[in-house]
């Protein structure tokens, strides 16, 4: 759904507190953004209900549950045709070691995250999942040596 005020100060304020921590209850977010908890509740809704505000989650470390290897793999397809392409879309949505999908401009269709266990692991994933794929002609695979950044939350 299309927002269909501008964002003010305030709102502006919840976003961030939020996507910082979204545990935080209407109480402590009225008090850290100068506001009655009623009028937070309510602008919580209006945020929601406006789409800008989406799921709430719970970030999980991969390194701690086994998936410390991040590679970004770039694909191209053999066919550009919609049918290829959603069924592509639809085998990634399925893979749940990819946790991020582009579809790119360029060289390269698609640039995908995947997160895994070791190269070994990878591997496997490379050659008999993603090349096995119909649609897909080709793929070029990046190791992260490190992560120097992460983040999930948008700038407001």
């Amino acid at each position: 759904m299309k927002q269909d005020r501008p964002l003010d100060a305030i709102d502006r304020r919840i976003l961030s507190l939020l996507q910082h921590d979204a545990t935080l209850s209407h109480a402590d977010l009225a008090e850290r953004v100068g506001a009655s908890s009623a009028s937070c509740w309510r602008r919580v809704k209006a945020l929601e209900a406006a789409g800008v505000l989406t799921r709430t989650v719970r970030l999980v470390d991969a390194a701690t549950v086994g998936r410390g290897v991040n590679v970004l793999c770039s694909i191209r397809m053999r066919s550009h045709a919609r049918e290829a392409r959603q069924a592509f879309e639809s085998f990634i949505d399925d893979r749940p070691e990819v946790v991020e999908c582009f579809s790119m401009s360029g060289e390269w269709d698609y640039l995908i995250r995947v997160v895994v266990a070791d190269v070994a692991d990878y591997n496997a994933f490379l050659m008999q999942t993603l090349l096995g794929h119909a649609s897909v002609a080709g793929a070029s695979s990046h190791f992260a040596l490190s992560m120097t950044k992460y983040t999930t939350a948008i700038p407001v």
